[in-house]
């Protein structure tokens, strides 16, 4: 029996129907065959240093997802790309939970001022922390390139922000230059924070080691230490940095969005890949995400700057939505960004 076409799928399915509980991404009918764009989950915080929770964000993100209604403003047949949320791998929420608690030792030690080096036993669990981030990343970067090399699209749903490298890796394969747009209350700019390569802070550290992102460009930051201050200053213009609070002066003396918007995408490449932490939200629109910092930007802004980066003909070629929190409003509002960015990837 010959399985279903994409076109067959959308002939028979009701975009204005009750949200279905199918397991898929908001009750789509896709599978990986018919879709053009695959969400790929990791339920992983290993590394968190202050709230648990997000490694049960992407599960919190499909659970929500069926209560969206489908018609999207910016593309309203968006949903026809066919999007596909594969089961969440079981084995890395195992690993998740074998490791935090061996995570919090070291989180706690650096905390005193101890020396990692110094404790043969904590040196041994960092080790192995960070021998198991790796293997994560290895395991989003082969599923990236698989699901790249069929034609399809790819998302990465966090976990805490360290899980999206290997997405990004995979696209450093595919693409000889490509800028970031990354949306956060922080700069992700610390060298190995707390002894964790593969450090939530650290991510953006290791995504600049990657020579084809040529632009990273830094929105909503106001939580931020001197020496990632000192390292965007020193960058050359490759890290531009738009700090939360110079933004709402910016607004406050008279500007528009719409203007900062221009200004932002301004230094962008063509090709962008899109990392949005939702803490870069202000914390009522997603609560429980890992480290809330008051301030930020409104969902609607954000959307407003997507969709402007959409508008001046860059192209998103991929994206991660990431530390989404355990609670139901956080899924709700994480799962309007995925599917915001599915619909923008589509443009």
């Amino acid at each position: 029996m010959t399985s279903p076409s994409r076109q067959d799928l959308i002939r028979s399915f009701d975009p204005s129907g009750v949200g279905l509980e199918n397991g898929n991404f908001c009750g789509l009918p896709f599978d990986y065959n018919t879709a053009g764009i695959v969400l790929l989950g990791l339920p992983w915080e290993v590394t968190v240093s202050y709230h648990a929770g997000t490694a049960q964000g992407p599960a919190a993100v499909l659970n929500a997802s069926p209560q969206l209604d489908l018609y999207d403003f910016d593309n309203p047949q968006g949903w026809q790309q066919g999007i596909y949320m594969p089961p969440l791998p079981e084995w890395m929420q195992q690993r998740n939970n074998e490791l935090r608690p061996l995570a919090a030792q070291i989180i706690a030690a650096t905390e005193q001022g101890r020396v990692i080096e110094q404790d043969p036993a904590l040196a041994a669990a960092l080790a192995t922390v960070n021998d198991a981030c790796e293997k994560v990343n290895q395991w989003l970067y082969e599923q990236a390139q698989r699901a790249i090399a069929a034609g399809k699209r790819v998302g990465a749903i966090g976990g805490d922000h360290s899980v999206p490298l290997g997405l990004m890796q995979a696209l450093a394969a595919q693409y000889a230059d490509f800028g970031i747009l990354h949306i956060d209350a922080h700069s992700d700019l610390r060298d190995a924070y707390q002894g964790f390569q593969y450090s939530h802070a650290s991510i953006m550290t290791n995504v600049m080691a990657l020579p084809q992102v040529s632009r990273l460009v830094q929105v909503g930051i106001r939580d931020v230490s001197h020496h990632e201050v000192a390292k965007i200053e020193a960058s050359q213009g490759r890290i531009v940095a738009h700090y939360d609070p110079v933004l709402k002066e910016r607004r406050y003396g008279g500007e528009s969005w719409l203007d900062c918007c221009r200004d932002i995408i301004a230094p962008l490449p063509q090709r962008v890949y899109v990392s949005c932490d939702v803490d870069g939200l202000d914390p009522k629109l997603c609560p429980h995400t890992g480290t809330p910092v008051p301030g930020g930007l409104e969902l609607e802004e954000v959307f407003c700057l997507l969709r402007s980066l959409v508008r001046s003909e860059r192209q998103i070629i991929g994206f991660d939505v990431s530390e989404v929190g355990d609670g139901e409003w956080d899924g709700n509002v994480g799962a309007r960004i995925v599917y915001k960015l599915c619909n923008l990837m589509g443009l």
